[in-house]
């Protein structure tokens, strides 16, 4: 039996959570849009996650839509008491699987109800509002009119704690000023590192940080670099990813993906995966490119 405590717990809001979460995104149909090709294996991977300790869920309405907080709900209602859904606003589908901004007023008030409806909650432990940005990562700009409106829902008591995806630290802090922000949720893996500085900040402040994306955007180099140290550990490139990702903060809380029973078991094993520390040494270089792949180096 796979045991993900060993990673750890972290604060998220006032409620602590296992460091290995999920992300319920992958259950949708292909690009994220329509129902699952398995209607049956996703609810068995929900079930699966939670049986194997998982009490932190990642999702959104807009993953489908609304196709992956309706599995969630027939998987797992009436949850666990120790079980933390965290979901995102701010976008919504097309009906040609586009991602569209949806930020007015009216367009986040209704994203949230639809979020407590299809889940069936009364409140929302944790709701990211998620800045559309640049399309491969966040942009300057203002995030006040926003996140001003989930405020005034989290006041309502719709929303218990707030938190923000796909920004900048300029944002970050902005945000701090408006409201208690409990995580950011960016772009985030051994590859690509912009936000080494602001993960540290946020630890200090405790603060969670919640990277998506563990294996995206690598060059051929730095995926033969991972995949030579991943087989001289006996592991999988994901599960090498995101033992790094682990090592790397206390305060990151991962939330892998995978509409595989399989795939899951392999990922919420890299809680228990140690890394050598010329092991880590070398995946540190990768994100410079200066990675020389050598399986010796997981010895």
């Amino acid at each position: 039996m796979i045991d993900i405590s060993k990673a750890g717990t972290f604060k998220l809001g006032d409620r602590v959570v296992k460091r290995m979460g999920y992300g319920a995104m992958q259950l949708a149909g292909k690009g994220v849009f329509g129902p699952p090709k398995d209607h049956a294996g996703a609810v068995a991977v929900l079930r699966e996650a939670v049986a194997s300790g998982v009490n932190h869920i990642d999702t959104s309405d807009y993953y489908g839509p609304y196709v992956t907080n309706e599995l969630i709900r027939e998987a797992l209602h009436p949850y666990p008491d120790d079980l933390v859904i965290v979901t995102k606003i701010g976008a919504r589908r097309g009906d040609d699987a586009s991602w569209i901004p949806a930020m007015s007023p009216a367009d986040l008030e209704s994203a949230v109800h639809d979020n407590l409806n299809r889940l069936g909650l009364q409140a929302i432990e944790v709701v990211n509002l998620r800045i559309m940005g640049k399309v491969h990562g966040p942009a300057e700009g203002s995030i006040e009119a926003p996140l001003t409106v989930l405020a005034e829902l989290q006041r309502q008591g719709l929303v218990r704690h707030i938190g923000l995806s796909n920004v900048t630290p300029t944002q970050i802090a902005e945000g701090r000023r408006i409201c208690d922000i409990v995580c950011a949720q960016n772009m985030y893996n051994v590859a690509h590192r912009e936000d080494d500085a602001l993960i540290d900040d946020l630890a200090r402040d405790g603060i969670a940080y919640a990277p998506f994306f563990p294996l995206g955007g690598f060059t051929p180099l730095q995926s033969t670099a991972l995949t030579e140290v991943a087989k001289g550990l006996g592991a999988t490139p994901m599960q090498v990813a995101l033992a790094w990702l682990l090592r790397r903060a206390p305060n990151i809380l991962l939330i892998p993906g995978t509409s595989s029973i399989g795939h899951l078991r392999e990922n919420l094993a890299a809680a228990d995966l140690e890394l050598p520390r010329e092991t880590a040494a070398a995946l540190d270089q990768i994100a410079s490119g200066l990675a020389q792949p050598d399986a010796r180096l997981a010895q």
